[in-house]
């Protein structure tokens, strides 16, 4: 068994090259070989969100605090509130993150294949984040 403690890891800043706006990740987890699945608790100030991206097998969001967006490349955009969990399916183009009027925070999981758990996108557009 392995506890990873509260406060043990030090919270980061969301990479401006994959998040648009204020974004913090805290307890980020990754499971032993031959396990492959990791994630994040993940908070978005309003305005802030993912870049686009993939995963290769899929992502589960819980919403654990406020509301924010989600969309699927080629479908409407979604609200998510707390308490709300979302699947995005293997290779599905989307993006995440807070409303433009509140914040959101959310655990992120997903699996690794071949090493990765993420492929990386363009960056979403403000006008495309409010359409």
């Amino acid at each position: 068994m392995k506890i990873l403690r509260n406060g043990s890891t030090p919270s980061a800043a969301g990479p401006e090259a994959y998040f648009t706006g204020k974004v913090r990740i805290d307890s980020p987890f990754n499971a032993d070989a031959p396990a492959r699945v990791g994630g994040a608790t993940v908070t978005f100030e309003p305005g802030s969100r993912t870049a686009w991206h993939t995963h290769p097998l899929g992502q589960t969001l819980i919403v654990i605090h406020g509301q924010g967006w989600i969309q699927c490349e080629g479908e409407e955009k979604q609200v998510m509130n707390q308490g709300d969990i979302v699947w995005i399916p293997e290779e599905v183009r989307h993006w995440h993150g807070a409303t433009d009027k509140t914040a959101m925070t959310h655990i992120a999981i997903a699996e690794s294949l071949n090493g990765s758990p993420v492929t990386w996108l363009e960056r979403v557009s403000d006008e495309d984040f409010l359409g």
